[in-house]
């Protein structure tokens, strides 16, 4: 199956509700997939000193971003049997209890969505060019260190 690039994964703000139920909503006639597997990442109100994270505002150079995570998916479309896959990562502000980061794989079989969005998740983590300042109540912030 030839792989599709993304043109944009990137969403300015939190990542809606509505949103992902319409993109999973888009595939209720694709009826050759049996199983789905979606991965949401919300912000954690972390307490980091004294201080609670109150928001992350996500940066990114978008077009290395791009570049790599067409490299990320092709790798993941040549190790899994998937129809498809959607990646949204979130930038500028997103508060805490938002959701920042939504990961959707698609195939007959649910071992294969499964483990593509677990590996497509962790690959997004460690090799995606996008940075996070954590930021604080007063104002304050520090930059995010990814954790697994």
């Amino acid at each position: 199956m030839p792989v599709k690039t993304e043109k944009n994964i990137f969403i300015h703000g939190a990542i809606t509700a509505a949103f992902i139920a319409d993109n999973i909503q888009k595939h209720n006639n694709k009826t050759g997939i049996g199983a789905h597997s979606i991965f949401l990442g919300q912000v954690r109100k972390d307490t980091i000193g004294e201080q609670e994270v109150s928001a992350i505002e996500y940066t990114s150079h978008e077009t290395m971003a791009l570049k790599k995570m067409n490299e990320i998916r092709e790798d993941i479309f040549a190790k899994y049997v998937l129809d498809c896959m959607h990646v949204y990562h979130s930038l500028g502000v997103v508060n805490a209890g938002e959701i920042c980061l939504f990961v959707f794989t698609s195939s007959r079989h649910r071992k294969m969505a499964i483990d593509a969005c677990e590996e497509t998740v962790e690959r997004i983590k460690l090799e995606l060019p996008v940075w996070g300042r954590e930021i604080f109540a007063d104002g304050n912030y520090k930059w995010k260190e990814n954790t697994f």
